[in-house]
């Protein structure tokens, strides 16, 4: 249920001319000013009334973007989150945000997350949300292995953690600690550089991130990514530094620190707020104070959480349990989810059958702060879309509808491919035209030969285990490249290589690239009697690697020329060939190097190169020889060239060549 909320600032009229005379100039000026026809905008349906919060969500902008565009038009009073809105206001919010808005409540009703509680200091307590940062094998993994005691990090393919994963530690509590917090929540993001977006998405559920650090090692690429991705977080996260691996040879945690310091990560005991801890993962080093460290900084922040009422939360992961079906890591954000609950996520729904926490215990209810697995999904929700519940009408009504835009906006983005693709066609076709027109006295093949445009593309079919994956690996590999050649996704999908896929890269003439996945015997034999690549693996820096490689080999060549022989002209013979014809031949000094006949020639006279090819003969004495040494003297004749001049320099060289560099 959500808490009634009082809007003494608005009456609700029935007038629309009333209603009118109270919205504020600034917007009523906006109305006012005439629109492009010509403008695209997309619909969007508004409800009669709704909060600022749920505006917010319904043009798909944040809730803080919205606040400030309402200060900004004079609406200082209303911004606040649970103001209730009519539709002549939300309108005109929608119309300034650049949609086209109709007043719909059926097509307008969905489900969203309530509003937060007008009360928070009555709300129980709820376990801190704690992600672990840092570069790739920094010792991430080891260290919540070492928390937890599981082997986690021997079973992940390299060493190096491939999905988030979501499990509670419990801790030892202080006795005058208010939080009455038992457990922490550890969210463990993957470290290196293709997980970004899961990282993002990591810091937003998250309280409390713990930057590691190898000592041995310092601030490196993906250290200062998740650096630049707390200040982009300003004040919503707290950071704890852990410098990890003190008790390896190498080890110079006073250097770590003032690389901190460099970066703009303030220590305390620099004098700033940030608390460090030293920790070894192997041997457990530290990790007490860091659980400490964590408990006090989660008591700060005085975290809490309804833990009754409808659900609201994440989808961390998502991926298919062979005799369960489609199954998705939760994490509860706020209130209770249970057994039997209805939920929605995104474009799935179901019906709660079985959760799991993190140790495989089946539980019944959870609640804040718990990350559990949950089944009974329809379909396969997105990792990162919120969860949320309600009763199986509502969810039906709301699921339409979703299903609904996302028809429209899957439509209109089509038409707009579609137009854009028809308007080039007949651009290009013009200007043919023109071209031809104006180049009649050209050959035929070469008036009607189309000149290639844009970069080369290699296309891409991804599958992966999990969509967590999916989704990274996909923003790895979108767009690697420049504008000669790039890569380009074509679709991504969870689930081992099938012949569909091979049959969908055959026709879209792509490869596919395969993240914890297998292709079956079959799919490989159809594979291979089609042409399509198939490339897999368990590591996905590899994967991204190959990519790299493969568009890398599809730039023009780099061409470079290495000189490995120089000699210089003493004195100009003429020969008698045996037509009765004169030759000339060069008698010649080796300077540097070696000069040898199979090698490419140039002829540099006055710093400039005159002559380009390669020897034609090539005598000492009287014998014919294929190389000569530094201070040789022998008798050089270049094919097609007869204009040596004594002091000339012959270069003997070789051309390298090299891939093009993206």
């Amino acid at each position: 249920m959500q808490p009634k909320v009082s809007t003494p600032k608005l009456v609700v009229s029935t007038n629309p001319r009333q209603e009118t005379s109270r919205i504020p100039s600034k917007l009523l000026i906006q109305k006012s000013k005439p629109r492009s026809r010509n403008a695209r905008r997309k619909n969007v349906y508004i409800p009669t009334t709704l909060t600022v919060a749920t505006l917010s969500k319904v043009l798909k902008v944040k809730l803080d973007f919205l606040l400030s565009k309402m200060r900004q038009v004079g609406m200082t009073q209303e911004a606040t989150y649970d103001y209730i809105l009519t539709s002549d206001y939300a309108m005109l919010l929608a119309d300034e945000l650049g949609y086209n808005p109709i007043v719909d409540d059926e097509a307008a009703f969905d489900i969203h997350a309530p509003p937060p509680h007008p009360n928070p200091s009555s709300l129980p307590p709820r376990p801190p949300i704690v992600t672990i940062m840092g570069h790739v094998d920094h010792g991430k993994t080891t260290l919540l292995d070492t928390l937890r005691s599981a082997s986690v990090a021997k079973g992940e393919a390299g060493g190096i953690t491939q999905h988030i994963g979501a499990f509670s530690v419990p801790v030892s509590q202080n006795a005058n600690s208010v939080t009455g917090s038992q457990t922490i929540t550890f969210l463990d993001t993957p470290g290196h550089a293709a997980f970004s977006a899961m990282r993002a998405r990591g810091a937003d559920v998250t309280d409390i991130v713990v930057l590691v650090v190898a000592a041995d090692d310092g601030i490196m690429p993906q250290t200062r990514e998740v650096i630049n991705l707390l200040k982009r977080e300003g004040s919503h996260v707290s950071l704890v530094v852990a410098i990890n691996k003190v008790d390896k040879p190498g080890a110079d945690v006073e250097s770590v620190k003032r690389a901190l310091m460099v970066e703009g990560i303030q220590l305390e005991e620099f004098g700033g707020d940030i608390p460090s801890v030293e920790v070894s993962g192997l041997t457990g080093h530290g990790l007490p104070e860091l659980v400490e460290t964590l408990s006090a900084v989660a008591e700060m922040q005085d975290l809490r959480a309804e833990q009754d009422g409808p659900v609201f939360g994440h989808i961390l992961e998502s991926n298919f349990n062979k005799g369960i079906g489609p199954v998705a890591t939760v994490l509860v954000q706020r209130g209770c989810l249970k057994v039997g609950a209805r939920v929605i996520s995104g474009l799935s729904q179901g019906k709660v059958r079985l959760m799991m926490d993190s140790n495989g215990k089946s539980v019944k209810v959870a609640i804040p702060g718990m990350a559990v697995t949950v089944s009974g999904w329809k379909t396969l929700p997105k990792a990162g879309d919120e969860i949320l519940e309600g009763s199986e009408a509502d969810i039906k009504k709301a699921l339409a509808n979703r299903v609904t835009m996302a028809e429209k906006e899957a439509l209109h983005e089509d038409v707009e491919a579609i137009n854009s693709s028809r308007k080039l066609d007949r651009d290009a076709r013009a200007a043919a035209a023109a071209a031809e027109a104006e180049s009649r006295h050209l050959a035929r093949d070469n008036a009607l030969t189309e000149p290639e445009t844009g970069p080369k593309e290699l296309k891409l079919i991804i599958k992966a285990d999990v969509s967590g994956s999916s989704e990274a690996l996909e923003g790895a590999l979108d767009s690697i490249g420049n504008s000669i050649a790039i890569s380009k996704v074509m679709s991504t999908g969870v689930g081992d290589i099938t012949e569909s896929d091979v049959m969908m890269a055959k026709v879209a003439n792509a490869i596919i690239v395969g993240f914890s996945v297998s292709a079956p015997r079959i799919v490989q034999n159809l594979a291979a009697q089609n042409g399509v690549q198939i490339f897999t693996s368990n590591i996905i820096y590899r994967l991204v690697e190959d990519i790299r490689e493969r568009v890398i080999s599809m730039l023009p060549k780099i061409i470079e020329t290495k000189v490995v022989g120089e000699a210089t002209v003493l004195q100009i013979f003429e020969i008698q060939l045996k037509s009765k014809q004169m030759a000339k031949v060069a008698g010649c000094r080796v300077t540097n190097g070696n000069v040898e006949k199979q090698k490419y020639a140039r002829v540099v006279r006055d710093g400039e190169i005159v002559y380009e090819g390669s020897l034609d003969t090539m005598r000492h004495l009287k014998k014919e020889i294929t190389e000569a040494r530094k201070g040789m003297e022998c008798g050089l004749s270049l094919k097609d060239f007869s204009d040596l001049r004594e002091g000339d320099m012959i270069q003997m060289y070789e051309k390298i060549e090299k891939p093009g560099i993206l």
